[in-house]
């Protein structure tokens, strides 16, 4: 069964979503730093069928690149070199940290579960993956 990986790169941590098998549902998986990001990924692929990375891209209210785009950008180029034949999109992620927080406190998490380093960057990551799963619902 193919899996479409979600991925809300962030200097420090990086949240991680995967799709179920037919593709409809994003689901989070983890939240790993942003070293062994890369690593994790590779030793998830060995028992799943990844077929596609979905990364959030940063930009600005004007669609330009934001500033911390650079650091996604050199995470780009370290996941197409570990991963040359898995295809790669990317997501815009605006507002996906607000809606993020805005889930949490929807769905009753504690104030302390939601300070947890990770929360929020699995449920975006979540956001990212759902928003492009739903984009190909529909094409």
């Amino acid at each position: 069964m193919s899996r479409v990986i979600g991925i809300d790169y962030g200097k420090k941590r990086v949240g991680v979503a995967v799709s179920d098998p037919l593709g409809i549902i994003a689901q989070p998986l983890s939240c790993v730093s942003a070293e062994q990001v890369i690593a994790y990924l590779l030793e998830y692929a060995k028992k799943e069928n990844v077929v596609k990375f979905v990364v959030g891209y940063p930009k600005n209210l004007d669609n330009t690149p934001a500033e911390c785009a650079a650091y996604v950008e050199q995470f780009l180029k370290r996941l197409k070199k570990s991963f040359p034949t898995i295809p790669v999109e990317l997501e815009d992620e605006r507002f996906t940290t607000v809606l993020a927080q805005r889930a949490m406190i929807d769905g009753g998490m504690k104030k302390s579960e939601r300070r947890q380093k990770g929360a929020a960057d699995k449920i975006s990551a979540v956001l990212i993956l759902q928003s492009w799963l739903d984009r190909q619902s529909r094409v």
